[in-house]
């Protein structure tokens, strides 16, 4: 891979310096072949790295590639008439019955062809990557059924063989009961969530396993017994937690480790200290609080209290959260929940990448992977003030364009 050095830049390291953003003016950075080798002021650059190829950015702002951490991109169809539906006044209970919801989700996306629901998460993942997205989370979960849960993983997969990405993916067959078993929730994790969760683990397709723990999907101890079968096969959990209530899923996902909660509108301070003492991320999600219509906001006063770190994400899915643009969300979490700019991009870089456990990215320093966006901003404020434009000026992914 090639060796280059970026000169006249702005680096946005997120190193912890004490500095907002970890910003460093008059700063170059050098990257060996797919790897960061130093960043840095200029005054300071080690004569090892001065005879690399030179690239004047004039002044541009560079930044980690951004990382979206919860995304359900792979999926079939669409619900665009019942986001019409609704806007008429049509109740949940009325969009259900005439066939929307997941239920509309999980039929289209058993009927599709493992290519055709590759070709549809391409379109929303190229939308992604023109925003600079290096690295992205694919869930599962729109199956419900072991044959199309597998098919789902193995186009998450495929994405990241396809396109310039790092793909993590993530097993959610505890996503919903499929009609099928209707008010049987345990009969359902027995007789397909689990075998199917050790069929894929089997051919490789997992890197993590989510659930969502609510009222209208699984209660805390059916998520435990999810949880359990993930420790014993050593993969690593995440969860969908007080999105529209409190049963106290942050607490238990927090117990087992996990990288993640996320939603956390109904969060309250248990567990906030919870997450504190675990290390657990809290992943903010303003797309599906903003296209539901959500009041109750997460306590993001509160996390930050308990120094709770914070991550955003776009949340793409077909029902709740139809956004494809982690610039969007960043705008999203610091006008609908009062975060900061330096916390919106923060989320959309260190912290996303502590949300899905990389240890190699997220932060602009020597050793970690040459995964960059160079913006046209005078200041990364920018990125999360501007709506509907973006200003990505180059995105490197593993030291190459």
């Amino acid at each position: 891979m090639p060796q280059r050095l970026l000169t006249h830049a702005r680096l946005a390291t997120f190193t912890q310096t004490g500095t907002p953003y970890g910003l460093i003016e008059d700063s170059v950075l050098a990257v060996d072949g797919g790897t960061i080798a130093y960043a840095g002021p200029a005054a300071d650059l080690p004569q090892a790295f001065a005879g690399f190829p030179k690239e004047n950015l004039g002044g541009r702002l560079v930044t980690p590639g951004l990382i979206d951490c919860h995304t359900h991109v792979v999926f079939g169809g669409d619900r665009a008439r019942e986001f019409e539906m609704r806007l008429e006044g049509a109740s949940y209970e009325e969009v259900a019955r005439a066939g929307g919801g997941i239920v509309s989700t999980v039929k289209a996306t058993r009927h599709a062809s493992e290519d055709e629901l590759l070709e549809g998460a391409l379109s929303r993942v190229d939308a992604l990557i023109a925003e600079g997205v290096t690295a992205i989370e694919i869930k599962s979960g729109y199956g419900l059924d072991q044959k199309t849960e597998l098919k789902m993983l193995r186009a998450a997969r495929n994405v990241g063989r396809l396109r310039p990405i790092t793909v993590r993916t993530t097993f959610l067959g505890a996503h919903a009961v499929p009609a099928e078993y209707q008010d049987r929730p345990d009969a359902y994790l027995d007789d397909i969530c689990l075998p199917a969760l050790d069929a894929a683990h089997a051919e490789g397709l997992v890197d993590a396993v989510d659930g969502f723990c609510e009222g209208i999907a699984f209660s805390p101890d059916q998520i435990a017994k999810v949880f359990d079968k993930a420790k014993a096969l050593g993969l690593p959990v995440k969860l969908h937690a007080e999105q529209l209530s409190n049963l106290g899923g942050t607490a238990l996902a927090a117990s087992y480790g996990a990288l993640s909660a996320d939603h956390l509108e109904y969060l309250d301070e248990a567990g906030v200290r919870a997450m504190a003492y675990s290390g657990t991320i809290a992943v903010i999600l303003p797309g599906a609080f903003y296209t539901l219509r959500e009041t109750q906001a997460p306590p993001i006063d509160l996390m930050r209290q308990h120094k709770v770190q914070m991550a955003l994400a776009t949340d793409c899915n077909p029902g709740s959260s139809p956004l494809a643009s982690l610039l969007l969300t960043m705008n999203m979490g610091c006008t609908l929940f009062r975060m900061t700019p330096e916390e919106a991009l923060a989320g959309v870089t260190r912290e996303a990448a502590r949300a899905l456990g990389f240890t190699d990215r997220g932060m602009l320093e020597a050793g970690k992977r040459a995964d960059l966006a160079i913006w046209n901003v005078q200041h990364p404020a920018e990125l999360s003030y501007r709506i509907g434009f973006n200003s990505l000026s180059k995105r490197i992914f593993g030291g190459s364009e």
